[in-house]
């Protein structure tokens, strides 16, 4: 795995990055050093799915802004202005070693709005995010169907649901072809749209579409759209993927796994498995493994990856998935997901083996600041 290549070995951390990471590394006579023998140091965890600080614990009804469940297009929206950064699912994250996090508004809408990519220590949002606004989410398959069926409105039908997220690309491509129009002749300029313009940032490829697809057709629905379209987009949830790893493979889909500790709590999981990450693995198709926190609370990430180990992943590809992987499929893993020098000094050392459910974080930086000390 990148970056966890030593048995025994040194880093070093200078301001906010990794100096150095190297088998041995001699100190400054200046330097604070920290004896970390026996110890096992991994990269801080990345979960590329989540709702934290969307869905606040324990408060109920008051806490939950994930989903504007009226309107079913609300690409504007953004996650930002809906987090509380002092939830206490934020401590609960770094005291385990979930350092960075891909989270927004849930799953009820055609498009529900944008994601943020954000590290979990901090009192301020603005001054935690990584990159903003980092995906645009979209929804097929029975929510969509459930929330607008129930309310006699549309999408009642997957067709519906496929239909308006089409329509909408069209309504940003064309939008985007009057504002330019307009630069040239402000009478030609249409009334701004907050909507469209959320929509333009996929359409130009500036930030991909985040699919919450289960089951096998509403995955090939997505990559219909997404090649009729050319935008890019990742798979999350893909919980019949493993049985269609071939059309994942030609597509080069962005793969994100989950929440695999959970009962079937609808139709479209009924084929849910521990085994899938196994399947992906000897496919040779990349995939990270999330949370969808509060389904699974956050802190069990790696209890998840464990769980698909003991299912026949490998221990490497585990570690990746919730590390490099799903740093990568959320567009950060230039910053973090490795250790390795240059990127943000987030780390997570723990009292034994990462995937050992009985093993517990005893220390945890980010960007070089001791956030946890067990």
């Amino acid at each position: 795995m990148e970056g966890l290549a030593f048995d025994f070995g040194d880093i070093a951390i200078e301001g906010q990055s990794i100096k150095e990471v190297a088998e041995h590394i001699d100190s400054g006579s200046g330097d604070e050093v920290l004896d970390a023998t026996g110890l096992w140091a991994m990269p801080g965890m990345v979960d590329a799915h989540c709702h934290l600080g969307m869905w606040e614990d324990g408060v109920g009804e008051e806490g939950a802004d994930g989903n504007e469940s009226v309107d079913p297009v609300t690409p504007h929206l953004r996650a930002i202005d809906g987090i509380n950064p002092l939830d206490r699912t934020f401590t609960e994250a770094r005291e385990h070693g979930v350092t960075s996090v891909m989270t927004g508004p849930g799953s009820a809408n055609v498009l529900g709005g944008m994601f943020v990519t954000m590290k979990t220590f901090g009192a301020r949002v603005d001054d935690m995010v990584i990159e903003e606004p980092s995906a645009l989410k979209a929804a097929l398959g029975e929510n969509p169907k459930r929330v607008y069926g129930e309310q006699k409105k549309t999408p009642k039908t997957r067709m519906a649901t496929a239909g308006m997220l089409r329509q909408t690309l069209i309504e940003a491509i064309e939008y985007e072809n009057r504002c330019k129009l307009g630069l040239d002749d402000p009478r030609l300029m249409p009334e701004r749209s907050l909507k469209l313009e959320a929509v333009c940032r996929v359409t130009r490829r500036e930030i991909p579409l985040k699919v919450h697809a289960h089951r096998a057709d509403d995955i090939q629905t997505a990559l219909r759209i997404a090649d009729e379209f050319g935008i890019d987009i990742t798979i999350d949830h893909c919980t019949e993927g493993h049985l269609i790893l071939d059309d994942l493979r030609r597509a080069g889909a962005n793969v994100v796994l989950g929440p695999l500790f959970s009962d079937r709590p609808k139709v479209e999981m009924r084929n849910l498995t521990f085994r899938a990450p196994a399947m992906f693995e000897q496919a040779g198709i990349p995939f990270a493994i999330m949370t969808d926190h509060p389904v699974v609370p956050i802190q069990y990430l790696p209890v998840c990856a464990a769980i698909a180990v003991r299912e026949g992943l490998s221990e490497k590809a585990a570690l990746e998935a919730i590390t490099i992987n799903a740093a990568r499929i959320a567009g950060i893993d230039g910053r973090v997901g490795s250790l390795k020098a240059g990127k943000d000094a987030d780390i997570a050392l723990f009292d034994g083996h990462p995937l050992d459910f009985r093993s517990r974080a005893v220390g945890v930086w980010i960007d070089g600041v001791r956030v946890h000390e067990a």
